[in-house]
């Protein structure tokens, strides 16, 4: 007899149905599984057996054939472990149920009980656009499916429960987010901006680049607060709408990093992968895609600490997703695209001993040494860089200053009231912040006094400015404008976008 089930398989961060066809006919008992399974998928015989004998039903001792379709589609994972096994009790009949609109996900343990499975939200996200009328989950991930509305999940403990439902004996009450959702006071779990002693100039910076999307490089000595004020910046960040929210969670979900117990990402992500990172692990990738660290710090912060260590190929890879807010990771199976539309804050040294330029420690390196360590850096990826700052040594009487700055709840006020600015501006685009626009939104918003297009021309010949420099210039004033509440681009505001093109030669 021919039973059929619906799953579902993760393609990238979407879902894809999967129809789990199972047909039990006469012959030498066998357990077939074809339509491209991976060794998870395979092994999934092993568990669904063990998992039926231990649920009080019968395993047939006859010839099983389980066909995943469509064939051309790889299937990873054990989240197929629950609908080969229903599909096998509707084929030999220990089970009566219209499965036509039910959507069947999890692995399942020797015992028949089900554990947690990734990529729960996107699946469900599918069930959702496909209009399943329920969805059957693990119990730990029933949270995460309920993020999305009009969807019917039921939690499932084990195979004989569900079984027992399906026959009409036992009744599973629709599961109901318990999460309500709410801005995420970051500044309660992370840095506070008013620790930092000194480097006003930097924080100013920080609150610009926050403010309107915009990546930055600071440099200057070890100890100086350069990771500091990295790690204050995602406090300062506007608060995350739902939509971001759930953007996030998708990706997180995908990786399996998502937590059972929180399992909606309300704060903003902030990534700092060490410079030993793989070229895969950064920009994503791996036989089957999986996102990487651009991609989860999609809506975030990315730290890239000591830029001039990392590898030159991974660097250069950082240069699409930056313009293009998506990475796209092509393989012989196809290409797949992930998200990655970040803040970068990449943090380095001076030179390769620390101390160049520093009025207190005498740097040890030599006139090769210090430019073949800048150079490490390209000129292109520099070219896609807003904000670059010096960071000074601090000095001791501002260390032992009992007086605090700012802190990150005032200055993300300010920054929450720029944003609010520039969705006003953007309502009718796909927009969030000034760092997406592209050139047609930069000259039809990015409007200048004559004075100002004065400054901007003798800064493009001083400067050497490129047409994206040209471009980058013009977003970052207008996000200072936008602090400053001004309508125009006033030269004051031209005048502090151009200071923080100032770097170090390379």
């Amino acid at each position: 007899m021919l039973a059929k089930v619906m799953s579902c398989a993760v393609v990238g961060l979407d879902g894809a149905i999967v129809e789990v066809e199972v047909d039990i006919s006469p012959g030498l008992p066998s357990f077939t599984i074809v339509g491209l399974p991976d060794a998870a998928v395979q092994e999934a015989r092993e568990r669904v057996r063990a998992a039926i004998r231990n649920s009080g039903c019968s395993f047939p001792m006859r010839r099983i054939t389980v066909n995943l379709a469509p064939a051309d589609l790889k299937k990873a994972g054990p989240a197929y472990d629950l609908p080969i096994a229903i599909g096998i009790l509707l084929s030999s009949e220990q089970i009566y149920a219209d499965a036509s609109k039910m959507l069947f996900l999890g692995e399942l343990s020797l015992d028949g009980s089900l554990r947690h499975t990734n990529g729960i939200l996107p699946m469900a996200a599918l069930a959702q656009d496909k209009g399943s009328t329920e969805i059957f989950v693990p119990a730990d991930d029933a949270n995460e499916a309920a993020l999305l509305d009009n969807i019917k999940v039921i939690p499932v403990v084990s195979l004989a429960q569900l079984a027992s439902y399906l026959r009409g004996e036992k009744s599973i009450p629709y599961h109901k987010s318990n999460i309500e959702w709410t801005n995420a006071d970051s500044t309660s779990v992370r840095f506070d901006l008013s620790q930092i002693k000194g480097q006003e100039h930097a924080k100013r910076a920080i609150e610009v680049a926050a403010a309107g999307g915009h990546n930055v490089l600071m440099s200057g000595p070890p100890g100086s607060g350069k990771t500091m004020l990295a790690r204050a910046l995602s406090t300062i960040m506007p608060k995350m709408t739902l939509p971001e929210a759930l953007e996030v969670t998708k990706i997180y979900s995908v990786s399996g990093l998502l937590s059972q117990d929180l399992p909606l990402i309300n704060q903003r992500p902030f990534r700092s992968p060490h410079y030993t990172i793989s070229h895969a692990g950064l920009v994503g990738g791996g036989h089957w895609p999986r996102p990487g660290e651009i991609s989860l710090s999609h809506r975030g912060v990315l730290f890239l600490d000591e830029i001039a260590e990392f590898s030159r190929i991974s660097l250069e890879a950082l240069r699409q997703p930056i313009e293009d807010k998506v990475v796209t990771i092509s393989r012989a199976q196809g290409s797949i695209s992930f998200p990655a539309n970040f803040t970068m804050v990449a943090a380095m040294n001076p030179c390769p001993c620390g101390y160049y330029g520093d009025a207190v420690k005498e740097c040890r390196c030599s006139a090769g040494e210090i430019t073949r360590y800048q150079k490490h850096i390209s000129g292109p990826l520099l070219d896609r860089i807003d904000i670059f700052i010096e960071i000074p040594r601090v000095e001791y009487e501002k260390l032992i200053d009992d007086d605090l700055g700012e802190t990150s709840d005032l200055v993300q006020k300010r920054v929450q009231a720029a944003r609010q600015i520039q969705q006003s501006r953007f309502q009718s685009t796909e927009l969030v912040c000034n760092n997406d626009m592209t050139p047609v939104e930069v000259k039809e918003f990015c409007q200048v006094d004559p004075a100002t297009q004065n400054l901007l021309r003798t800064a493009m010949k001083q400067l050497k400015l490129t047409a994206r420099g040209f471009h980058r210039i013009l977003k970052l004033s207008r996000t200072i404008a936008d602090l400053d509440g001004a309508n125009v681009i006033k030269a004051n505001h031209m005048a502090e976008a151009l200071q923080y093109r100032q770097r170090h030669s390379n």
